[in-house]
């Protein structure tokens, strides 16, 4: 048998939490991105397009412009992706983890 251990360090991600809780989010819903971790609070790296963006140090800001955004704390590391969309139709599950067999409301918005 391998064991690998894990520690403490390893074992807390970095969150990147949607409201309203839907995904994709879409721009007009007026989103707000939060980035959770037990990593440094305030110390919060922001990537817009896989580019490094405008509202380093700060856990939260509200979403002005469609794109794909990632957060990263020093001691936790870098959040799952979020797309932000400008769509006139879209198709949205909850944002949180889905299991295989959950109940699902999807909402289709325009």
């Amino acid at each position: 048998a391998v064991w690998c251990p894990l520690s403490p360090a390893g074992a807390q991600t970095t969150q990147l939490l949607v409201e309203p809780p839907w995904r994709p989010a879409v721009l007009w819903d007026r989103v707000t991105l939060t980035c959770q971790g037990s990593g440094t609070a305030g110390a919060t790296t922001w990537y817009k397009d896989r580019h490094r963006w405008g509202q380093q140090g700060h856990d939260h800001f509200t979403v002005t412009e469609r794109g794909t955004y990632t957060c990263d704390r020093p001691g936790s590391g870098l959040s799952r992706s979020v797309r932000v969309l400008n769509d006139q139709l879209v198709l949205q599950v909850p944002a949180r983890a889905l299991l295989e067999g959950d109940t699902v409301t999807l909402r289709c918005r325009g």
